[in-house]
C-alpha cells in the first residue's frame, strides 16, 4: 500500500479558541499552518514573477483547472513538465476541481448526475466536466493537491435544491476518489450545504466516513454575509477530523481569515489582496489604503513602517504617482505588499497560536484595523 502524498501535523490548539497551529507536508515540501495560498489562477499570481511571490513567505500556490485546461491545455502543460516546472513554482501547488468556474457561469450550465456542461468563455465551445475528468486534468497537471469536484449553487436556494446539490457533492467525491491514479496526488473533499448547519454537518459526516487527507468547506464565497458564514463555520469545523487539514474556499478579507482560524480553518486561498493590489487598494495593519486618494500626493510615508516589501521602500506619494500615469509598476508593487502583508499576518497568527495568546492577536489586529490610517 503506497504512503500517503501528504501528512498532517496537528502541533497545538489555542487554549481560548479553536485556533490551530499545524504543518502539512507534501511532495514538494512542508507547509506551515494555518497558511494563505496566492491564487496563480493560469499557472502565475498575475504581474508577480515566481521569485517575488516566493519573497513574501508564501509556501503553497492555488492554480485554477477550468482555466488552465481551456489554455494552453493540461496535455500542453504536462508536455511542459507539469505545473511546477510549466510555472516556475517548485513549491506545494494546489488545483480546484473547476466546480466554482461551472458555478459562476451561471445560466450557461447544465447539470446532471453525470456531469456539468458548459460553454468556454473564450470561444464557446461545448465543454463536459464530470467527476472523473475533473481529476484527470489535475493529474495532467501534476499538482500536489487536487479538490474533488463538487455541485456549487447560489446562495439563497430552496432547501430542495441546496440538498440536492449536497447529495450529488458526496457522491461526486466517491466518484473523484475512485478515479485517481497519482500516489503522489493528495485529494480534497469539500463540504457543501449552504446557510443550513444541519446540511453542512451532515455533509462533512458523510465526506469524513470516505477518509479523504483533507477537507475544504465551500460555497461561502459567494454572496452571504460575514454572520452566516461564521455561523456555518462554527457548526461545520466541529463535525471534521481532527487530524485533517481544513480549507476555507475563496476567503478573504484579513478579518475574515482570523475569524475563519479561531473556529478552526487551516488553509485560505483568495484573489482578494492581488485583485486590490492592481486597483491601489493596499491592506495595513491600520486598515487599507487607498492610494487614488489626492492625500496621498505628497505623503513620504510607505504604506507600512517596517514591512520589508518592495512596495515599501517607496513613499505613498511615488506609489500613488505611478497609478495616476498608468505605470505597470504600481500594480506590481502593492500586489507584492498585500502579499507580504497576508503572509506576515499569517506568521504572526501561527506564532500566536503556539504562544496561546491567539485571541489576545485577534482583538489587537481588530483594534489596528478599526484605527484608521
Amino acid at each position: 500500500m503506497a504512503l500517503p502524498s501528504i501528512q498532517f501535523q496537528l502541533h497545538t490548539t489555542d487554549p481560548h479558541s479553536r485556533a490551530r497551529r499545524a504543518t502539512l507536508q507534501t511532495p514538494h515540501g512542508p507547509v506551515e499552518l494555518p497558511a494563505f495560498m496566492p491564487v496563480g489562477t493560469q499557472g502565475t499570481v498575475k504581474g508577480l514573477p515566481v521569485a517575488m511571490v516566493r519573497q513574501t513567505g508564501a509556501q503553497m500556490m492555488l492554480c485554477n483547472t477550468y482555466h488552465l485546461t481551456l489554455r494552453p491545455g493540461e496535455e500542453v502543460v504536462q508536455a511542459l513538465g507539469g505545473l511546477h516546472a510549466f510555472s516556475g513554482w517548485q513549491g506545494p501547488i494546489l488545483t480546484d476541481s473547476g466546480g466554482f468556474q461551472v458555478f459562476s457561469l451561471g445560466k450557461n450550465t447544465k447539470v446532471t448526475e453525470e456531469a456539468a456542461v458548459f460553454r468556454s468563455h473564450i470561444d464557446g465551445s461545448r465543454l463536459e466536466l464530470s467527476p472523473e475528468r475533473s481529476i484527470a486534468i489535475q493529474e495532467a497537471l501534476g499538482s500536489d493537491i487536487a479538490m474533488v469536484l463538487d455541485h456549487v449553487v447560489a446562495l439563497p436556494a430552496p432547501e430542495a435544491e441546496v440538498r440536492a446539490a449536497n447529495e450529488r457533492t458526496v457522491r461526486w467525491a466517491a466518484r473523484c476518489r475512485e478515479a485517481r491514479r497519482r500516489d503522489d496526488q493528495a485529494q480534497f473533499a469539500i463540504v457543501q450545504g449552504g446557510l443550513s448547519e444541519a446540511m453542512r454537518v451532515q455533509c462533512a459526516e458523510q465526506l469524513a466516513d470516505l477518509d479523504f487527507p483533507g477537507y475544504a468547506v465551500g460555497g461561502l464565497s459567494v454572496g452571504e454575509d460575514e454572520h452566516d458564514r461564521n455561523r456555518i463555520l462554527d457548526a461545520t469545523c466541529p463535525a471534521l477530523p481532527v487530524d485533517k487539514p481544513r480549507y476555507l474556499m475563496g476567503v478573504g478579507k484579513p478579518h475574515d481569515l482570523l475569524e475563519a482560524i479561531r473556529r478552526g480553518i487551516d488553509m485560505f486561498d483568495c484573489v482578494m489582496p492581488t485583485r486590490n493590489g492592481r486597483n491601489a487598494l493596499a491592506f495595513t495593519d491600520r486598515g487599507t489604503v487607498r492610494l487614488r486618494n489626492l492625500k496621498h500626493q505628497r505623503e513620504l510615508r510607505p504604506l507600512e513602517e517596517n514591512c520589508p516589501c518592495p512596495a515599501c521602500e517607496h513613499s505613498r506619494g511615488y506609489l500613488r504617482h505611478l497609478f495616476q500615469a498608468q505605470e505597470m509598476l504600481g500594480p506590481i508593487l502593492v500586489s507584492a505588499h498585500n502579499l507580504w502583508y497576508y503572509q506576515r499576518l499569517m506568521a504572526r497568527a501561527r506564532e500566536a497560536i503556539e504562544a496561546g495568546r491567539f485571541m489576545e492577536f485577534y482583538a489587537e489586529q481588530l483594534e489596528g484595523w478599526a484605527s484608521g490610517v
